[in-house]
């Protein structure tokens, strides 16, 4: 899929890695290969895999197969995998190596060391993009923290379990746009309230003029998602799924998605 087509989550995706391209070529030229290593292992872990991946496992497991959100997020996992594995191959090389042959197959002349660093497009950068997700990521913040509150005092056990009231300066509401909150932040209802912030609420002291309200999601537990949501059991056929787990049934996908909703 080309970048034009994608949701604006692998959009920002693209953009760090094109990002880092840049600081992996500057680096390899000054021979500043801890430098390097230190950018992608920072991407990998708190990019990727703290707020990437935890957002999108959803679409993953449980969207249908042909769905634009999970193809995208498909064509992310392509582009990441080629990237990193190519950028570390100095590096680590046995373990880039390794990673290459088990996706591209052992072959002759297959061997990462003979490839070039990857030829990423110039057109991936987005700095409007990018200085919308770093909002986004702030306020994502103040909620996890009011998350971890209700789940440390045992009111809440997983955070789809939740649902989320974030109120923010009515400065932010049209840079926000559209933005789905409760899959941003992993709950199953979110609304923003533009606005002061009421003094229950939780705040950061570096997220300025932001609070979150949780309280539990109304409805019954998905089955297949684990999303709590009203839909659930009123659904003809579909008992203990919501209308979209029910429509991917439908096509043919699977019962259960064995998804941890931690």
């Amino acid at each position: 899929m080309s970048a034009e087509e994608m949701p604006e989550l692998e959009r920002w995706v693209l953009h760090r890695l094109a990002e880092l391209d840049n600081l992996a070529r500057r680096s390899v030229e000054a021979f500043d290969f801890h430098g390097m290593f230190t950018a992608l292992y920072n991407f990998c872990a708190a990019d990727l895999s703290a707020f990437y991946f935890d957002i999108r496992k959803d679409r993953l497991y449980c969207d249908a197969p042909g769905d634009i959100r999970r193809r995208s997020l498909r064509t992310v996992l392509d582009r990441c995998f080629d990237c990193l594995a190519r950028w570390l191959a100095p590096v680590i090389c046995f373990t880039a190596e390794e990673a290459w042959l088990v996706r591209h197959g052992d072959r002759p002349g297959r061997s990462i060391h003979l490839e070039l660093f990857p030829a990423v497009p110039s057109a991936w950068c987005d700095e409007a993009l990018a200085q919308r997700w770093e909002i986004l990521r702030n306020l994502r913040r103040v909620v996890t923290g009011a998350l971890e509150l209700e789940r440390g005092a045992k009111r809440l056990g997983s955070s789809l379990q939740a649902a989320v009231e974030l109120f923010v300066p009515e400065g932010l509401i049209d840079l926000l746009g559209d933005v789905d909150l409760a899959e941003l932040c992993i709950t199953s209802a979110g609304t923003l309230r533009p606005g002061p912030v009421p003094d229950h609420a939780f705040t950061l002291p570096d997220v300025a003029d932001v609070g979150a309200l949780v309280s539990a999601a109304p409805g019954n537990r998905c089955e297949r998602c684990w999303r709590v949501l009203p839909e659930v059991g009123q659904i003809a056929g579909h008992a203990d799924l919501c209308s979209r787990c029910a429509g991917v049934i439908d096509l043919g996908g699977r019962k259960c998605a064995g998804q941890s909703a931690d």
